[in-house]
């Protein structure tokens, strides 16, 4: 048998972030997106949860000292070229989750996951107060309007993040308008036609698995931001059509996203 061919450029990014046992968001999106865009998916995971299209019916978190042995088992075997940082669990594992990170030189982004699609809370004030420390780490946080006000607004957010992408789909109107500072300013914005659908389930933890995904093969932070917003929109587009509420979206048929060889 002819051995397969492994791409050149296969990109190991660590997900560290909840199980949505409905398959719509957390780590079964981010696997699906990295593995989407021709990366190897890795994971520790912090929470778990019991929770579909309707809502969270119940939230676990796990231990603190297995959310860092499952970050050091795959770092000191498989090694790491990004990170990915979503649902955290509680202020004791924010704080050791950043303890793990200060010892990696990669690029790590933060979407600081607070609030479900459906409205549950997954984040308590302790445990928003323990990202400080993540947020200190990032090269990006993904914040969406409502996350970005719990946190402070951007000035306060750009003096303990090296950038923050604006997420605009939680405002009015027919045109979703993302926008990247740093803090010099704004540095890019992508407008794109509001897409119409319930099934949205997912769109936070794929954006910014896919932008460090990018980020894991040395694009530009622009370049990733921009494959990974038309990655979630082809994701959008291609909902499968699961579920009675906010469904999941269709990563899996989003094809011709692709890391460069």
């Amino acid at each position: 048998m002819t051995p397969r061919v492994l791409p050149r450029v296969l990109p190991r990014v660590l997900i560290v972030a909840g199980s949505d046992s409905g398959g719509g968001a957390g780590i079964q999106a981010d696997i699906k997106t990295v593995t989407m865009l021709g990366g190897h998916a890795m994971t520790a995971i912090t929470a778990i949860t019991a929770q579909n299209t309707l809502g969270v019916q119940a939230v676990h978190p796990v231990p603190t000292e297995i959310v860092v042995a499952q970050m050091r088992s795959v770092i000191d075997d498989l090694g790491v070229d990004a990170v990915k940082i979503g649902m955290i669990g509680s202020a004791d594992t924010a704080l050791a989750v950043a303890e793990v990170l200060a010892g990696l030189d990669v690029p790590v982004v933060v979407d600081p996951v607070m609030v479900a699609t459906s409205g549950s809370v997954l984040a308590d004030a302790a445990t928003v107060a323990g990202l400080e420390r993540l947020i200190a780490r990032a090269a990006l946080v993904t914040p969406n309007l409502p996350e970005l006000a719990a946190l402070g607004g951007r000035e306060a957010l750009l003096s303990r993040a090296a950038a923050v992408l604006v997420k605009g789909g939680h405002a009015e109107g027919e045109t979703v308008v993302d926008r990247l500072f740093d803090a010099a300013g704004q540095v890019a914005r992508w407008e794109n036609p509001r897409i119409d659908t319930r099934h949205s389930h997912g769109t936070g933890c794929t954006l910014a698995s896919a932008i460090a995904t990018g980020l894991g093969v040395a694009m530009s932070l622009p370049a990733a931001i921009e494959r990974a917003i038309a990655f979630v929109r082809a994701s959008l587009e291609h909902a499968p059509g699961l579920g009675q509420g906010h469904g999941p979206m269709g990563q899996q048929d989003a094809t011709g996203f692709r890391c460069p060889d």
